[in-house]
């Protein structure tokens, strides 16, 4: 009965002519943004923020989710038709579903993505409204020692589910932690590492620095790399339905995607991309011949597409119950959530009800209005994949200036701001994501205080965190997933030693 009563109170917030239109805004932007090659979610939600100082915290959060979702049914667009993912996470719905649209199946390829989309939306859904509330009465036991071992654990997590190298993700991590400490010391109120500037004493304004990373650094290195005109588009369609042979064949790689993805989202550093990534790889492990994957099957479409949906909706639980964020957009959730003054962690799920069951509510609504949206709009889709980057670069810099500016009226994190952009395409260039930084910055300052307060409660006893179960549980995962990272390098100076 308190679940429908909450689910009650959700709908209730969500289908205010208010927040419909900011939800109808998010997915339409979101779905903009993962057809455009070259944007992205995370640049989207950080040119956004600005805004959501101004809005209602419900309504901000609603439009800001709406983005991060809908960039997934967008993604699938590109991957399927240019063989380009607007998305990272369809980079592997691009492998059969443009094999598909070579051999004249982009409308059934298209079909599927949609409807694995918005199932896999609907049953994430679920399984937040029902989780949620479970994990959030979980969380009300976390004090600061259980906190600062949770923090390391999403860090580490993040590491190593990073891209690229797992020694330059670290170094974005700590990179993260040291831009986080800037600022006021809460403990004793001493200015660190403000270099004399008294603008920073409030710390490095987040929406600055969001900006400059997935923002101005990302249009310069996008320009840097050349070639902004999407070729090879496959503009004949056709008819979006797919048969009912393409449905029963997909129904059981639907199936199996949604349940990865909605486990998947859960983990910190997880979300839509390792979700998708590992239902591709099941599916063609346990999918039923005849097996046609890497040449258009449209199981290859339909079991990642369901999987980064899922993925993408469930990595709001974790950010909601325990206010850790599992991907680079949750963290900017966060921060818009601080913008408004919420702090956040468990307390949210009793303090604000209307903010998490709005929504959870929000999201189903938002599937609906996706379905509708990408189906009936294929063409208008296609027809913008033609507009070249270059045309797009000065508005996105401009929107990054006023942005930066409008938060705090100064005209020093607009400076801060593009200093930290031309810090970002540097570490562009050396191949370092952004994305562990962001972590970095958001989580410095919360495992700083937890574990200060840990330490003042235990009176400078570092034991604490070893004689709680909780705690000692995530410091235990933390060092099984350091000794992950290190062991593939061990065992390479082993077999060189051993050659020489």
């Amino acid at each position: 009965m308190d679940l429908l009563n909450s689910l009650a109170l959700g709908f209730s917030v969500a289908v205010t002519w208010q927040n419909l239109l900011y939800c109808f805004a998010g997915v339409l932007m979101g779905t903009l943004i993962g057809v455009l090659p070259g944007l992205g979610p995370v640049t989207t939600v950080a040119l956004l923020l600005p805004i959501t100082f101004a809005l209602d915290p419900v309504s901000s959060l609603i439009m800001l989710s709406g983005i991060y979702y809908g960039a997934q049914y967008g993604g699938s667009t590109t991957a399927i038709l240019v063989n380009l993912p607007g998305e990272s996470s369809s980079v592997v719905t691009a492998i059969d579903g443009y094999k598909m649209a070579r051999n004249g199946r982009a409308g059934p390829a298209l079909g599927i993505a949609a409807i694995a989309s918005f199932v896999a939306g609907t049953f994430a859904t679920i399984v937040i409204a029902g989780f949620a509330p479970v994990l959030g009465s979980v969380a009300l036991r976390f004090g600061a020692v259980e906190y600062f071992s949770l923090i390391v654990f999403g860090l580490i997590a993040s590491i190593i589910l990073a891209q690229g190298s797992i020694l330059k993700a670290l170094a974005m991590v700590v990179l993260g932690l040291l831009l986080g400490q800037v600022g006021t010391d809460v403990t004793s109120g001493v200015y660190r590492y403000t270099l004399g500037f008294s603008t920073l004493a409030d710390g490095i304004s987040f929406v600055a620095l969001s900006m400059a990373l997935f923002g101005i650094a990302e249009v310069i290195f996008n320009l840097q790399q050349g070639g902004d005109r999407v070729e090879g588009v496959v503009e004949d369609v056709g008819s979006v339905l797919p048969t009912s042979k393409d449905l029963k064949d997909s129904a059981a790689a639907i199936a199996r995607g949604t349940l990865l993805g909605s486990v998947l989202g859960l983990l910190p550093g997880g979300g839509a991309l390792l979700a998708s990534f590992a239902a591709y790889t099941l599916e063609k492990k346990v999918a039923r011949k005849p097996r046609n994957f890497g040449h258009g099957d449209i199981r290859g479409v339909a079991a990642p597409e369901a999987a980064n949906n899922a993925g993408a909706q469930t990595s709001f639980i974790p950010m909601l119950t325990l206010g850790l964020p599992a991907n680079p957009v949750m963290a900017m959730m966060i921060g818009a959530m601080m913008i408004q003054g919420i702090q956040p962690g468990p307390q949210v799920m009793t303090t604000q009800p209307q903010l998490v069951w709005g929504l959870i509510a929000s999201m189903w609504i938002g599937n609906v209005m996706l379905v509708l949206l990408n189906l009936p709009l294929i063409r208008i889709w296609v027809a913008l994949l033609k507009v070249r980057y270059a045309y797009m670069f000065p508005a996105i810099i401009l929107f990054c200036c006023v942005g930066a500016y409008s938060v705090h009226n100064s005209s020093f994190d607009v400076i801060l701001m593009a200093v930290m952009a031309i810090g970002g395409f540097i570490l562009l260039k050396l191949r370092c994501e952004p994305a562990p930084l962001i972590l970095g910055f958001i989580l410095g300052p919360m495992m700083e205080e937890n574990l200060r307060r840990a330490l003042l409660i235990s009176r400078g006893d570092f034991g604490v965190f070893l004689e709680r179960p909780i705690s000692l549980g995530f410091l235990l995962a933390a060092a099984a997933l350091l000794a992950v990272i290190a062991i593939p390098g061990v065992l390479r100076l082993r077999r060189t030693a051993m050659a020489t």
